[in-house]
């Protein structure tokens, strides 16, 4: 990196199926004006490993400067806001190959549900849920302190997630194909999408190494598809999984804003933003269980708000008030 950066941030929303880095100009009015986007493949550590989640955040942050028209620069500050990111080791991990790669100086790391809450608040105040290849859930209070909820990845969590909505359609069509279960548009669905006469053939693709877990997410579609055909199987599956979203949510308010009568919810995520009919159930849902008002706020572009927090760390290391 050249070190022409000094007026420029750089913000990253890493995520479970592609990554999204947009770099900004602090202009001398002190407005923030974004410059370039950039985008790469998933960069979520856990799910397609360190090697290849580092190469990806490369591709989106160089992608985002070549879209700004300018050379690759050190910029004066970088928020990063990865999925599979909400521990210590794994943060410390991204902060310091950033650092490694003269992206910034000044370099934050955080799960990818905090940008949400700062999307649809500036200060940061709220839960943020996000639901797309997994599922994950984050409350931050007015003094700053969070507490997270979920986002145990597909091996024991990730519930109400794209993965798991895929999974639970695999099973139901798995007890058709058996006989030993309910007969379902799943099954017929599912072996169109991947191109194969029977489950048995689909077994080799779907455990194969090389199949991964996005890919597998992806099929969650069809269970949407299928609910507004009727099928009770995928209506039942996605019952299921908007109560465990919801009870990401009221988990979270009921800890962090117990004394609060509207809960301010972010909503994200690829499942979330793109099915407004299970918004809605969630919603619902939540609204039931804690018996609070639910002021609801869709966030189609995260990245907006890790352009925000890149923005108060560029204001607060520089000392701007």
């Amino acid at each position: 990196m050249s070190k022409c950066g000094e007026n420029l941030i750089l913000g990253v929303d890493g995520g479970g199926t592609n990554t999204i880095a947009w770099i900004a100009e602090i202009e001398n009015s002190g407005a923030v004006q974004v410059i370039g986007r950039g985008r790469g493949g998933s960069s979520n550590i856990h799910g397609v490993g360190t090697e290849t989640a580092l190469q990806n955040l490369d591709e989106a942050i160089q992608d985002a400067f070549q879209s700004a028209s300018t050379p690759p620069a050190m910029v004066a500050a970088a928020s990063f806001a990865m999925a599979g990111s909400d521990r210590e080791t794994e943060r410390m991990e991204i902060q310091k190959w950033a650092l490694r790669r003269f992206i910034s100086k000044t370099v934050s790391v955080s799960n990818d549900a905090l940008p949400v809450i700062y999307a649809a608040n500036h200060l940061g105040v709220g839960i943020g849920l996000i639901a797309g290849t997994g599922s994950f859930c984050l409350g931050r209070r007015e003094d700053g302190q969070t507490r997270r909820c979920g986002g145990w990845g597909s091996l024991f969590g990730d519930e109400g997630s794209g993965y798991s909505i895929a999974v639970s359609a695999l099973r139901a069509a798995s007890r058709d194909e058996d006989q030993r279960g309910p007969a379902t548009i799943l099954r017929q669905s599912l072996l169109e999408k991947i191109g194969m006469d029977s489950l048995n053939q689909a077994v080799s693709y779907l455990y194969s190494p090389s199949t991964t877990r996005a890919e597998i997410a992806s099929l969650a579609d069809l269970v949407f598809n299928a609910a507004d055909g009727g099928d009770s199987i995928a209506m039942e599956i996605l019952s299921s999984a908007a109560a465990s979203l919801a009870e990401l949510v009221v988990t979270i308010g009921n800890r962090q804003f117990y004394d609060h009568s509207t809960w301010c919810v972010a909503m994200g995520g690829g499942l979330l933003v793109n099915q407004e009919e299970f918004i809605a159930q969630v919603t619902k849902q939540i609204e039931t269980s804690s018996n609070r008002t639910i002021n609801r706020v869709i966030v189609n572009d995260p990245v907006t708000g890790v352009m925000n927090m890149a923005h108060e760390l560029y204001l607060n290391s520089s000392g701007v008030t």
